[in-house]
């Protein structure tokens, strides 16, 4: 054999390597043709070809094995399987089995006939598909015969396509985040992935490539080490799975109870219960077995532990640290680090607890309160001096009190005292002497005088004095009244006649 020029050891090597192997897979097929060296002359180059490359055996369509297409479609959920890996295991058990490209059309072929929603091959454990169905139903208050509508929430699992489905009295972020819980609770486990709508509760702004979630959303997600992916606006095969599910829902209970009347939400959850075990232990139609049966074979196995606790619903709220270093959260008023005053804050509320957070660190925790205009204050939150808010001192807040009149001062001096920490009446304070931007100084004067003689030393009743004029009447003195001996002035004189 020739070799250009240039050509490198190992390229030459290779060259040599590759005429060796064709050298003997025709010295292998020569010697299974029974011929021998030099040929006979009466061979023709047909019948030397038709020896060397005989034809593949005829073997009829009806020898050879067609593959359980449904097992394939089962086995395809499993993570890792693959065309190849199945047909190579119908090739091992079946030697005059068909070839590869006849087992992938045929296997496409057959998963056309399916339903749209079956068509997808969904991985064991992979996604849940969430959704509210479109249809609601009525819940009647035995008090007073009020009719509310609860909505329906749905998970589906994307392999198994076993069912989840509840009740609840809204599609707000409460009842979309408790519905999570719960789903994750009856299947036992957690998927890779949420495939959400694009509800409002669950993605704060939809988007084709990053949509931002909610933030109690994406706790969630975190808390349970799950990815949310949410469906794409206006494609509806994104959720082609809950789609399905939901209409199977509708179908099999929600019309089933539509003729029972429920009094309330956990009567109705108690009857979705009873049907949902139905559904999912239905046999499929087209395919062998349940969604049941498939979840414990396929999904079950691949789902991910569930967390040790399940996930507390929170909210979060950005607030502001007001210069007497407290936060606002529902009317009542919680400590952080004097240090943060003025400093921009995110606020986690549960149903027990206030959570204070900057820069994602959590820089304050209390205990929740439902007294209004209260305050909770931690000693560590409380400066020692006041370097950084010197001027907001009560002595600076008397003094500037002083400059409107006496009154005032003495309204800003009396709210100060009575407070157990002197820097919880500086918002009262600040905002008493901001009404007299509004009315001037001379009315703010004579309201809180007004204040201190009606013991009423409150921004609110300062601010209704003003907004109603009282400040500009004089104080009507105790008097007392003289009343009439004789009621004959009230019936005239012959009423009794």
């Amino acid at each position: 054999m020739r070799f250009e020029a240039g050509l490198s050891r190992r390229q030459i090597a290779a060259s040599l390597q590759v005429a060796r192997s064709s050298v003997g897979e025709y010295e292998r097929r020569f010697a299974a043709t029974g011929l021998t060296w030099p040929l006979p002359a009466s061979l023709s180059d047909a019948e030397l070809e038709r020896r060397l490359f005989p034809p593949p055996p005829a073997i009829p369509i009806e020898a050879r094995v067609v593959p359980d297409w449904s097992t394939v479609h089962q086995e395809l959920r499993r993570p890792g399987v693959t065309l190849m890996l199945l047909w190579e295991e119908y090739r091992a058990t079946h030697l005059q089995g068909f070839g590869y490209s006849w087992f992938c059309k045929s296997y496409e072929a057959w998963s056309g006939k399916l339903d749209v929603v079956m068509r997808q091959t969904h991985r064991a454990g992979e996604k849940l598909f969430v959704d509210y169905a479109g249809q609601t139903v009525e819940v009647i208050d035995r008090s007073s015969g009020e009719v509310c509508t609860a909505q329906i929430f749905v998970a589906v699992l994307g392999a198994s396509n076993d069912t989840y489905a509840e009740a609840t009295w809204s599609q707000n972020l409460a009842d979309w985040i408790g519905a999570h819980v719960r789903a994750f609770a009856f299947l036992d486990g957690v998927p890779e992935l949420l495939v959400p709508d694009n509800l409002a509760s669950g993605v704060s702004k939809a988007h084709r490539y990053e949509p931002d979630l909610n933030p109690t959303y994406a706790e969630l997600a975190a808390h349970y080490a799950v990815a949310i992916i949410p469906a794409r606006v206006r494609r509806p095969r994104d959720k082609a799975k809950v789609e399905a599910g939901v209409q199977v829902v509708e179908r099999l209970i929600l019309a089933a109870l539509r003729h029972r009347t429920f009094f309330s939400l956990h009567e109705l959850n108690g009857a979705i219960a009873e049907r949902l075990g139905r559904l999912n232990r239905r046999p499929f139609k087209k395919l062998p077995g349940s969604r049941l049966e498939a979840f414990e074979t396929i999904d079950r196995p691949a789902l991910r532990a569930l967390p040790a606790t399940p996930y507390v619903y929170a909210t979060w709220k950005r607030v502001r640290v007001n210069i007497d270093y407290h936060v606002e959260v529902d009317g009542h008023y919680y400590s952080a680090p004097y240090a943060l005053v003025k400093q921009a804050l995110e606020v986690r509320v549960t149903d027990h607890t206030v959570e204070c957070f900057h820069q994602r660190q959590r820089v304050a925790s209390h205990v929740r309160s439902a007294l209004k205009g209260r305050h909770t204050t931690v000693a560590e939150h409380m400066p020692k001096a006041h370097r950084e808010s010197a001027e907001w001192t009560p002595e600076r807040l008397v003094r500037w009190a002083e400059k409107t009149g006496p009154a005032t001062a003495g309204v800003v001096a009396h709210i100060l005292a009575n407070r157990p920490h002197p820097q919880q009446g500086f918002r009262s304070c600040l905002g008493i002497l901001r009404l007299g931007e509004r009315f001037g100084n001379d009315r703010l004067e004579a309201a809180c005088a007004r204040a201190l003689r009606l013991n009423a030393c409150r921004y609110k009743s300062i601010e209704s004095i003003l907004q109603r004029g009282l400040d500009r009447q004089a104080l009507p003195e105790q008097q007392t009244l003289d009343l009439p001996s004789a009621h004959d002035h009230l019936r005239g004189p012959g009423y009794f006649h």
